[in-house]
């Protein structure tokens, strides 16, 4: 596994006049190539670490696997020694995938890389992106309590290491909609990839797909990260920061429960509302001034 952080020097400049120099760690950024049965699939630049989970999940959110006994094994592509300034050469890993598994098509092999702030970048429209899923997640029977739902976001920032030494790092968790308990949490340079990373945990634990089970993650909700969700059988999925209008309308089409802005003792629940258990009793006031 590569480095997760790197450190340089910087110049902390304030406007009170106390500037000085001093070390900064910094969340390394570097390309992983996704290779299946030898065949460049595609590049994602990623946080080194967990890497067979992210590419695991990967492939499930592109409609390649759904179940755990579909992936083989996977090997990175050289070693220490064999290339690279650092001696860092784990940036290819090459997925083998069960017997009788169908590979990937060749309109998913990309020829252009995916940032980590887009993870569908190139792609020439919606209805390419919008996969069909193997699991529905509008019959799940979810119902999980919103005191637990709005302790979900500081529950995985607690398990943030690297974010704590860098302030770079995107998270995701998954967790238990009825006890509560955290399955697992990863971090990563894009949003996407940690997603990724949560998916292909469960794949590799032979878990999906992940019934009652609600995905929360530490920022913005864009429609790849609902079709992620969908393409796993999560019911639910929360953010501390805003849906975009195609994540709401993928969100709505599939029966999945968005929350989002969902900090301190308040969240707002833009579908499959009734999935959320809430101690008050106060009826919906609507509010239609200023919206537009």
């Amino acid at each position: 596994m590569g480095r997760l952080t790197t450190s340089r020097r910087v110049t902390r400049l304030t406007l009170e006049g106390a500037n000085r120099q001093r070390p900064d760690a910094i969340a390394v950024e570097e390309p992983l190539e996704i290779r299946v049965a030898g065949s460049p699939l595609a590049v994602t630049m990623r946080t080194p670490g967990h890497d067979v989970e992210l590419a695991a999940g990967f492939l499930v959110s592109e409609g390649v696997l759904s179940r755990g006994d579909q992936f083989a094994r996977a090997i990175h592509c050289g070693g220490p020694g064999t290339g690279g300034a650092d001696g860092n050469t784990y940036n290819v890993l090459d997925l083998t995938l069960a017997p009788g598994v169908a590979l990937p098509s060749p309109d998913i092999a990309r020829s252009f890389y995916t940032t980590s702030s887009c993870g569908v970048c190139g792609t020439a429209s919606i209805e390419a992106v919008e996969k069909v899923s193997t699991y529905d997640v509008s019959t799940d029977a979810l119902s999980v309590s919103a005191h637990d739902v709005a302790a979900f976001p500081d529950r995985l920032r607690e398990q943030q290491k690297t974010f704590d030494k860098t302030g770079g790092l995107h998270g995701a968790a998954l967790f238990d909609g009825t006890t509560g308990e955290l399955l697992v949490a990863r971090e990563d340079v894009g949003r996407h990839n940690a997603v990724d990373k949560v998916v292909g945990w469960a794949l590799l634990n032979d878990r999906l797909p992940l019934r009652g089970t609600v995905l929360q993650v530490s920022g913005r909700v864009s429609f790849e990260l609902v079709q992620k969700a969908v393409m796993a059988g999560i019911p639910m999925l929360s953010a501390v920061s805003a849906p975009s209008s195609l994540a709401v309308e993928l969100a709505e089409r599939a029966g999945l429960t968005l929350a989002a802005f969902v900090r301190g003792s308040s969240m707002n629940l833009y579908t499959r509302s009734d999935r959320i258990v809430a101690s008050s009793t106060t009826p919906v006031a609507d509010e239609v001034a200023g919206v537009r």
